[in-house]
């Protein structure tokens, strides 16, 4: 089992930046794919970013495309989401998740991950 929790949230204003942090409670997350999605009420989860195990594949959203930086620190079990630029529409609670399976198609699909954390939610002022 493999616990992730998202941190990083607030609100910020239009324009302005965040960084959201996914910490896993296990070593072993270090060889899973990770991916970031964020939900608003009413709609369903969407696709943010993913990143493969190495750190040397990246996926976006073309919504995030430019303005948005997934990265990972294996030695620290943690997979970031830089988020610059930010507007209103990105406001959402967003979702760290953990997958073995990493291609295009396949990381933008919720079914596809097997942990999800309890998500951090970030709301951009406009």
């Amino acid at each position: 089992q493999v616990h992730l929790v998202e941190s990083g949230g607030r609100l910020v204003q239009a324009g302005g930046s965040l960084r959201l942090s996914c910490a896993a409670s296990e070593r072993t997350v270090r060889t899973y794919n990770m991916g970031w999605f964020r939900q608003v009420p009413g709609k369903e989860r969407e696709f943010v970013a993913a990143i493969s195990w190495t750190g040397s594949t990246t996926y976006y959203a073309d919504s995030v495309k430019g303005r948005f930086t997934v990265s990972r620190d294996n030695a620290k079990n943690v997979v970031y989401l830089q988020m610059n630029s930010l507007m209103s529409e990105d406001t959402a609670v967003y979702y760290c998740a953990a997958s073995t399976v990493l291609d295009r198609t396949s990381s933008m699909q919720t079914g596809t991950y097997n942990y999800w954390g309890q998500g951090t939610q970030v709301t951009v002022s406009s």
